[in-house]
């Protein structure tokens, strides 16, 4: 798999995280800053690093699952592996400037 390949597929992941949302938040966890790395393999396999707003989110199974989900589902990826990470802890920073308005931030 070349580079632009891989870039491809990143951008294809990029756009159907933007369409994952946490149930109580109306902005998704791409722009809020929850996804901090997104690996794509040679192999297809895609590795995401992505964590939440609080460690303890009530809806953090539901949003693992709609990641991987969705992820798997675009053209290129074989499989996904979703971890969640904690360090850093997210914080406001992370989040997009349209993120940060779309909350009055």
């Amino acid at each position: 798999m070349t580079q632009e390949e891989k870039t491809q597929i990143e951008e294809r992941i990029v756009d159907v995280l933007k369409t994952v949302y946490d149930p109580e938040i109306p902005v998704d966890i791409y722009e809020l800053g929850m996804i901090y790395k997104i690996d794509v393999k040679e192999d297809a396999s895609v590795d995401i690093d992505m964590t939440f707003t609080a460690p303890n989110c009530p809806a953090a199974d539901f949003i693992l699952e709609d990641v991987r989900t969705k992820v798997e589902g675009v053209e290129g990826v074989a499989s996904a592996n979703i971890n969640l990470v904690f360090e850093p802890a997210w914080d406001q920073s992370m989040m997009s400037e349209e993120a940060r308005m779309e909350l009055g931030f």
